[in-house]
C-alpha cells in the first residue's frame, strides 16, 4: 500500500487524526510513539491498548474504528435504552462479515472486553461497554426475500422492520417481534416471540442457517447439516458462541392484511376478564393470538387490554373472538382487518428511543385463579405489566431440538416501566421487582433478551446447559462473548 493509500485508509478508520501525523509528512509509521490508550481487559483489569494495534485494526477495516473525540463516536455508543450511557475505547463498525472478523481477531488478541451491536435494543445494555471494543453491525442491515425459495436473508445489523417489509412485499412472512425497531441479531438468538408464533413457530424455529463469526475469528456458515451442534446452540443460546452477520428464515405464505387489533376494558372488569381469558385461552386455534396487559392507558385510565391477531380467515377469526368480545363492557374494540405492520408498530412510539426503561420477565406454565387475583391485587400503574403470548406451534417442537428452554410456557410475562427523568431511575425500577416479586411464585424461568438482574444461566436452561456449555468450551474456549445472559465454557 502506497502512502496516499494508507491516508485514505487511515482517516476511514477514524484513527488517523488521533495516532496518525498529517498526511502530507514523510514520518513513517513505525517511527510513531506507542504509549496506547486505556482500555478494560476481558475480566475487568485496565489494560492497554498500543496504537500500533489499534492502527493495523483500522487498516484492515472497510468501515471506521472509532475512539472519543471522533465526531460519530457519541452516536455510535448510544443504544435504544437511555438507561445506558457507556464509553467503549473503540467501536468497530462493520460493513462485513470481513470486518467482524477482524475486529474480533483484534478483541481475542488484545485480551479486551467486547460487546456486540446489532439492532441496539439490548435492554439491560449489554450491547455496549466501558473501556472495551464495541462491535458495532448497524451498518450491515439488508434483508431480503426470495418468493421461489420461501428463504429471506437479514444481517446481523438488520432490524425487525427490515424482515418483516421485504418478505411482506412478497407475500409472505416469519416470526418477527412485537417492537419493529428491535435488531434481528440478539432478538433471534434469544428465541424471538412474536404475533405469529402459534402458528409458525419461535423465530429460531423458522432460522434455516446462520453464517457466524466465532472466537477465533472464522467466518461460519451453519445449518442442520454444516456444524449442527453449533446451529443447535444459537437458536436460544443468545450470542455465546459468536457474532452472526447473516440470519436465514424459512418464510409462509401470508396475507398481510390480517383481522387484528386491540380490546380495551377498565380495570374494574379485570377479574372478569382474565378469569374468562385464563379457561378459554386453553382452547384457542394456532391461526389466533391473543394477549394480555394491564396497564394504564392515556385515553382510558387503568386498563386490562387484549391484543389481537387473527391469522387466517376474517370471518373465522370473528367466530373464534366472539366468546371474548362479550364479556364485559369494553371501551374499547379496534380489532378489524387492517394492515400486518399496523400491529408490528404499535408499540414502537411507547418503546422509542431514548426512553429510560427496566423490565423484568418470567415464564408462566400455566394460569391459575392465584395467578389472576395476584395480577389484579399487585397491580401498579407505573408498571407496564404485558406478555408473549406461546402454547400451539411453540410446544410441539421439542424440548430438545433447540437450545431455547421454555416450550411448555403458556405465556411469558413482562413487567416494563419508561421514564425521562434519571431522578426517578431507583423509584421506576423498585415498582418494577415489586410487581415481579409478587407474581414470581407463579413463573419459572426467564426470557434472555430482558433483564435479568444476574440469574444464573445454569438454572434457566436446565437439562441443556450442561450441552451448551460443551459447545462453548469448543467454540469460545476463552468466554470472549461473554456480555450476555453467559455460558461459562466447559473444559
Amino acid at each position: 500500500m502506497d502512502r496516499r493509500q494508507f491516508c485514505r485508509s487511515a482517516v476511514a478508520a477514524g484513527v488517523a487524526a488521533a495516532f496518525l501525523p498529517a498526511c502530507g509528512k514523510e514520518t513513517p509509521v513505525a517511527t510513531q510513539a506507542d504509549t496506547g490508550i486505556s482500555a478494560i481487559s476481558l475480566e475487568g483489569a485496565e489494560i492497554e491498548l498500543s496504537k500500533a494495534a489499534i492502527r493495523e485494526l483500522g487498516e484492515s477495516m472497510s468501515g471506521p474504528v472509532m475512539l472519543s473525540g471522533h465526531p460519530q463516536y457519541d452516536s455510535a455508543r448510544m443504544i435504544w435504552n437511555g438507561m445506558h450511557d457507556k464509553r467503549p475505547a473503540l467501536i468497530a463498525r462493520c460493513t462485513s462479515a470481513e470486518d467482524v472478523s477482524n475486529a474480533v481477531s483484534f478483541a481475542r488478541d488484545n485480551n479486551v472486553l467486547v460487546a456486540v451491536r446489532g439492532g441496539g435494543h439490548s435492554w439491560p445494555g449489554k450491547s455496549v461497554c466501558d473501556g472495551g471494543l464495541m462491535i458495532d453491525l448497524s451498518p450491515m442491515n439488508s434483508a431480503t426475500a426470495d418468493a421461489d425459495t420461501r428463504r429471506a436473508r437479514a444481517q446481523g445489523g438488520a432490524l425487525l422492520n427490515n424482515l418483516d417489509s421485504a418478505a411482506l412485499e412478497k407475500g409472505l412472512v416469519t416470526t418477527a417481534g412485537v417492537v419493529s425497531h428491535t435488531g434481528c441479531g440478539g432478538y433471534t438468538l434469544g428465541g424471538g416471540f412474536g404475533r405469529l408464533n402459534r402458528k409458525y413457530g419461535l423465530t429460531i424455529d423458522n432460522v434455516t442457517g446462520a453464517r457466524i463469526v466465532t472466537a477465533d475469528g472464522q467466518v461460519r456458515w451453519i445449518s442442520a447439516e454444516e456444524e449442527p451442534e453449533l446451529f443447535w446452540a444459537i437458536r436460544g443460546g443468545g450470542g455465546n458462541f459468536g457474532v452472526v452477520t447473516e440470519f436465514e428464515y424459512q418464510l409462509h405464505p401470508f396475507d398481510r392484511n390480517i383481522f387484528s387489533g386491540n380490546i380495551v376494558w377498565p380495570l374494574e372488569q379485570a377479574r372478569d376478564v382474565l378469569e374468562f381469558y385464563a379457561e378459554w385461552s386453553a382452547g384457542l386455534s394456532d391461526e389466533l393470538y391473543v394477549g394480555p396487559s394491564v396497564a394504564r392507558l392515556p385515553e382510558v385510565g387503568d386498563s386490562v387490554i387484549m391484543e389481537v391477531v387473527y391469522n387466517g380467515d376474517p370471518a373465522e377469526g370473528e367466530k373464534e373472538l366472539a366468546p371474548l368480545r362479550a364479556i364485559g363492557k369494553p371501551v374499547a374494540d379496534g380489532v378489524q382487518v387492517q394492515d400486518y405492520m399496523i400491529m408490528q408498530t404499535s408499540a414502537d412510539a411507547m418503546m422509542a428511543h431514548g426512553v429510560r426503561s427496566y423490565a423484568k420477565n418470567g415464564m408462566v406454565k400455566e394460569w391459575s385463579q392465584g395467578l389472576v387475583d395476584t395480577i389484579i391485587d399487585a397491580y401498579d400503574p407505573r408498571v407496564f405489566l404485558t406478555n408473549h403470548v406461546a402454547g400451539g406451534a411453540v410446544k410441539r417442537v421439542g424440548e430438545t431440538d433447540t437450545a431455547f428452554p421454555h416450550r411448555n410456557a403458556e405465556l411469558m410475562l413482562v413487567f416494563v416501566t419508561g421514564w425521562g427523568d434519571p431522578a426517578m431511575d431507583q423509584e421506576m425500577i423498585a415498582a418494577t421487582r415489586a410487581q415481579y416479586a409478587a407474581i414470581e411464585p407463579y413463573m419459572g424461568g426467564y426470557y434472555d433478551n430482558i433483564e435479568y438482574d444476574g440469574d444464573g444461566a445454569d438454572g434457566n436452561y436446565g437439562p441443556a446447559y450442561e450441552r451448551l456449555a460443551k459447545i462453548k468450551g469448543q467454540y469460545d474456549p476463552g468466554n470472549l462473548f461473554r456480555l450476555n445472559s453467559n455460558i461459562e465454557p466447559a473444559a
